[in-house]
């Protein structure tokens, strides 16, 4: 396919718009189909607006390491849902698809984290000095990527053990809840963030492949220590509160 240097990710409540190479369109997706060489892509500007479709620039996206030299933004078109667009997740698995549409699309689905700020009897926060992974050599609250079909309560238990090998209760408290994009990737991570209390005299034993060393922090240090964007917040949102 010779690939326009200019397409629109027109994305509607999970609904993807995709033309032929002639650009041509709404064109459908087949999970799992199997071609020699994909025929399906996103449209140029033009095509959208010879289709009669207005719509909003939400980001560029840049995917220069899936196909140099092509701009890619991505946008909500102004229409009601658009029925005869194809799903977002059928798309993923039709190599019928151009590589850069299916490369957007998986980068517009949500990376979901979830972490707890642990504190003892004195207020310290819990954090641990990374040895793998976005931060390592840095100090973060415990937590990291949730397993699939796994709540982010049961997601921020299950990694304090692994991390710290801390068996906690959560507080009543709603978790701080942060969503962002970090990079022109697109990538977007939401981070759920809870309250919880340690057990005195609970020994904190590190996960070494994962964790350099623990440390209890005042809240103060701790905010100066964080890297995390969603440390970060979750940390002076529990300032606030005191």
């Amino acid at each position: 396919m010779n690939h326009p240097p200019h397409v629109v990710h027109l994305e509607h409540d999970g609904k993807v718009l995709l033309v032929d190479e002639s650009g041509n369109g709404p064109k459908a997706a087949v999970k799992g189909r199997m071609v020699d060489a994909p025929s399906l892509r996103f449209p140029t500007p033009d095509e959208v607006k010879g289709m009669g479709i207005e719509w909003t620039l939400k980001r560029y996206v840049s995917l220069d390491d899936v196909q140099q030299g092509v701009h890619v933004e991505y946008g909500s078109p102004l229409i009601p849902w658009p029925e005869s667009w194809p799903w977002k997740d059928d798309l993923i698995s039709d190599n019928a698809v151009h590589p850069l549409a299916r490369e957007s699309v998986y980068r517009t689905i949500h990376r979901v984290v979830s972490k707890v700020m642990v504190m003892d009897s004195s207020g310290r926060i819990l954090m641990g000095r990374v040895a793998r992974g976005h931060f390592v050599g840095s100090w973060t609250l415990p937590g990291g990527y949730l397993d699939h079909d796994e709540h982010p309560q049961v997601g921020c238990l299950r990694e304090c053990m692994e991390e710290f090998g801390l068996t906690i209760t959560l507080s009543d408290e709603a978790p701080v809840v942060t969503q962002r994009v970090f990079d022109e990737q697109g990538l977007s991570f939401l981070s759920f963030t809870y309250t919880s209390t340690a057990a005195e005299r609970a020994e904190v034993t590190v996960e070494p492949r994962e964790i350099a060393e623990a440390g209890w922090f005042s809240p103060t240090d701790a905010l100066h220590r964080a890297v995390s964007y969603f440390d970060q917040a979750a940390i002076r949102a529990h300032i606030g509160r005191s």
